[in-house]
């Protein structure tokens, strides 16, 4: 295989020079012009005089925020699946179909090759940032495994396919770059996603693997599968992958799965970067070390707003962007993108950590806000509250959800169950101190939730029932969201959902939630 590193350190050097001295501001305000334009003669462009526009201040006058359903019921459904000229020029060719994480239903996302073009700039960055970090690399000298949905792909119309997100980009990989990625055709249709695990793990062990992306929760799923291949090698992805230069993660929060990565790699010449990708568009991509936020990419077909969390759903939120956004802030994520969405709520929360350039880091989603009893609590006070319960009992989470117990008659208390899975078996003493670090330390981050805990007045300790191995997965497999751009929900609000992962581990031999597990 020809190294094509060199090439790509050629586009490596002219990048870096163009992020150096990017204006992220204007390059936004001309990237928004530029989309409006695009797409002024679409029935949506059309309804919103979009031929009128001249600055971020008109537009923002004449498009309101607007959810997916919003999307759906007024632009999408009546044509689809043929989308001619409705939000975006032309006809849409690809859905990229995304689960709601807590409610389970199906998104059809529109997906324009003007995104494809978007998300292929996008990877390229995170070689770009790579190559900065690793001036030596020779990460295009093997192959680059996408640890990705099926590539089989449903046509709905003519000429109109849905699949996976990551099903849809392997399809669009160029012919050129075809050889330098993992895994080849036949592998990636695969629907079946513990044959196609078998298959990747056997087929990736006897090629040159230098760098590997996906899920941390499925990619530690598949290292498993390559432990058990190979029992006689040490637990590390260097025996597995001597090459490896590069792992790349994104599409859940890290910090849970930290312990067990720095474990896999020990020994590993190779680096994490995180990166934030989107059924809707490629968003950011770590320029520095872990925990030292995304760097937000503003040149590539996609305008960004950002709304006070506790404003997006009222009637006239503030909406800032870039010109005017603030470091600390928690804000709603809103898009404006190369497929069509015009300020549509992405459902992320993210906070600023720079802006010169624009740094940030994911918070968590406006549906993992748990505030049941009046806790306020966001998914990333809950992640680290529990990577720190786990550090304390010394074992480490392979998945968990989170959901609120109400109380069954007028005297009792409310209170969090969390159900999760370990990678090692833990007994009731561990469950307690479990328990205890993950009250403390959410006390400790949330003034709210230590005021209802305090004395146990508002709410009772959280309750933590310990899953077997492969619970969760098994649990997705079983809903038909194994793999790929599927991820287990963190926070459940949707009875029926938990109702439905109530029977399934019932189903398993556990007991009801309600009569198992533990508190402090």
């Amino acid at each position: 295989m020809l190294d094509a590193t060199p090439l790509l350190r050629l586009y490596a050097r002219r990048r870096n020079k163009q992020l150096a001295t990017e204006d992220s501001c204007q390059t936004q305000r001309e990237q928004l012009l530029a989309l409006v334009r695009k797409a002024s003669r679409t029935r949506f462009g059309s309804d919103h005089r979009f031929s009128e526009i001249r600055d971020v201040s008109d537009f923002q006058q004449r498009v309101s925020l607007r959810r997916y359903e919003d999307f759906w019921r007024e632009y999408w459904q009546p044509c689809f699946p043929k989308l001619v000229n409705a939000s975006w020029p032309g006809t849409i060719p690809y859905f990229a179909l995304t689960s709601g994480t807590t409610t389970g239903k199906t998104k059809y996302i529109p997906f324009s090759y003007a995104m494809s073009a978007s998300n292929q700039r996008a990877t390229l960055d995170i070689f770009v940032h790579h190559l900065a970090l690793r001036p030596q690399s020779r990460v295009l000298g093997g192959n680059n495994f996408m640890l990705g949905g099926s590539t089989d792909l449903v046509e709905l119309a003519h000429g109109v396919y849905a699949g996976d997100l990551s099903g849809i980009e392997a399809t669009r990989i160029p012919w050129f770059a075809r050889p330098y990625f993992f895994p080849p055709r036949a592998c990636a249709l695969m629907t079946d996603w513990e044959q196609k695990i078998e298959k990747l793990a056997r087929s990736s062990l006897r090629i040159d693997i230098r760098a590997i992306s996906g899920t941390p929760s499925w990619l530690l799923l598949f290292f498993a599968k390559l432990a058990e291949l190979r029992p006689e090698l040490p637990r590390r992805l260097s025996s597995y992958y001597p090459s490896l230069e590069l792992l790349v993660h994104g599409g859940t929060h890290f910090a849970p799965y930290l312990r067990q990565f720095n474990e896999l790699f020990k020994g590993s010449k190779a680096e994490m970067r995180e990166v934030y990708p989107a059924s809707e568009g490629f968003i950011a991509v770590a320029d520095h070390g872990y925990g030292e936020g995304l760097r937000l990419i503003t040149d590539n077909g996609i305008f960004y707003e950002f709304v006070p969390v506790d404003e997006v759903d009222e009637p006239a939120p503030t909406r800032h962007w870039l010109a005017n956004a603030e470091t600390g802030q928690n804000y709603a994520l809103i898009l404006s993108t190369c497929a069509g969405l015009w300020s549509y709520v992405l459902g992320d929360t993210v906070r600023f950590i720079g802006l010169r350039p624009p740094r940030l880091i994911v918070t968590g989603r406006l549906s993992y806000f748990l505030s049941a009893f009046g806790e306020h609590l966001i998914a990333e006070e809950i992640e680290t509250a529990v990577a720190s319960a786990a550090a304390e009992i010394n074992t480490q989470v392979s998945d968990y959800t989170v959901t609120a117990l109400f109380p069954s008659h007028a005297k009792a208390r409310g209170r969090h169950l969390y159900i999760v899975e370990f990678s090692d078996p833990v007994d009731e003493s561990q469950l307690i101190a479990f328990a205890g670090v993950l009250d403390a330390s959410l006390a400790r981050q949330n003034q709210d939730y230590q005021d209802h805990r305090a004395g146990d007045f508002g709410m009772d300790p959280p309750r933590v029932l310990a899953v077997q191995p492969g619970t969760f997965a098994a649990w997705m497999k079983a809903r038909g969201q194994i793999g790929g751009q599927h991820k287990v929900p963190r926070v459940i609000h949707d009875q029926a959902l938990f109702e439905a992962l109530d029977q399934f581990i019932r189903g398993r031999g556990k007991a009801d939630f309600r009569g198992s597990g533990t508190g402090h």
